[in-house]
């Protein structure tokens, strides 16, 4: 089995390719993949985006690598709808539980027209890789098979690959390698 590296090796070339950027898995499909790793090398990854990121270069490249923080994008809409501080007391008051679905209903997490979705779609141009990051920091208010589900009916001009610490086997995601997402179809497993 390669190592984490050599995944993100295989990883940055994959992303390069003509073929990939066309946005068509097997069958045609949508371009929608997920890159799996352990938890614990969370930081390796982080770093890996990073560098991809600041390294790429639309003329040169020919594409865009754009990197979306789902965290990022929930704590900015917090604060552009000026909930944030509600939240910190909403949360001391009534209890985690009750802002997780306070959060997940104002940001339409289970909507066709989920805030993070259109957040993604207005922010993503043409000729772009979409990289999602940051699912784990955004448990238990965001799970992965809602993003991908809501963003593969309205996002498939570009390949989308989301960064998952936990498991994937082609049908399973299971966060943190113990916490059962959800079954998730539409997406291939990027590197093996």
């Amino acid at each position: 089995m390669a190592s984490l590296e050599e995944r993100l090796d295989i990883a940055e070339r994959l992303i390069k390719s003509e073929s990939f950027r066309q946005n068509k898995g097997l069958g045609n499909e949508v371009g929608y993949y997920i890159f799996d790793y352990p938890a614990e090398k969370e930081l390796i990854v982080r770093e890996r985006v990073a560098y991809m990121k600041n390294k790429n270069s639309r003329g040169t490249d020919g594409f865009e690598l754009v990197v979306f923080d789902l965290y990022d994008i929930i704590i900015d809409i917090l604060e552009k709808e000026g909930f944030l501080e509600q939240v910190y007391k909403f949360e001391k008051k009534k209890g985690f539980d009750r802002i997780i679905k306070s959060v997940g209903n104002l940001l339409k997490i289970n909507d066709a027209d989920s805030l993070i979705v259109k957040h993604i779609q207005e922010n993503t141009p043409e000729d772009a890789v979409v990289f999602l990051v940051g699912i784990g920091k955004c448990y238990p208010i965001l799970r992965s098979h809602k993003v991908l589900n809501n963003l593969h009916q309205t996002l498939d001009r570009v390949p989308v690959v989301l960064f998952y610490p936990g498991k994937y086997d082609g049908q399973e995601l299971v966060l943190f390698s113990t916490i059962k997402d959800d079954n998730y179809y539409r997406a291939f497993k990027l590197v093996d």
